[in-house]
C-alpha cells in the first residue's frame, strides 16, 4: 500500500465474523478494506489514528495500532501468523 494518510473504522462497539471488513485505509494511489482476522467485538478505535494515520506505518506495534478487539472464540488465535512468518509469506 505504501504510506497510509487516513485510517477508517466505524465498527466499534459492533460484532463482525472473520474476514469481515471493518475499515478502510487511504494511501497515496489507493484505499482498501481491512478485514478482520478474527470474529469478534471491535471494543475501541485507535483515534490517534486520526490526525496521524503514519502511525500505521512508522510504528505498527505500538501507537499505531488500529484497534482493540474482543474476540470471541480463542482458538482463532491458533491460526494467525506470527510477524516473522507473514513478512516470509509477502517476500516471496
Amino acid at each position: 500500500l505504501g504510506d497510509i494518510v487516513y485510517v477508517e473504522v466505524e465498527t466499534v462497539d459492533e460484532t463482525l465474523d472473520a474476514e469481515e471488513v471493518f475499515g478502510t485505509v487511504e494511501a497515496v494511489k489507493t484505499v482498501s478494506d481491512l478485514f478482520l482476522p478474527l470474529s469478534g467485538e471491535i471494543v475501541e478505535f485507535n483515534e490517534s489514528l486520526e490526525d496521524e494515520p503514519e502511525k500505521v506505518n512508522t510504528d505498527p506495534y505500538g501507537d499505531g495500532w488500529m484497534i482493540k478487539l474482543k474476540f470471541s472464540d480463542s482458538s482463532q488465535v491458533d491460526n494467525l501468523l506470527s510477524a516473522e512468518d507473514y513478512k516470509a509469506l509477502i517476500s516471496g
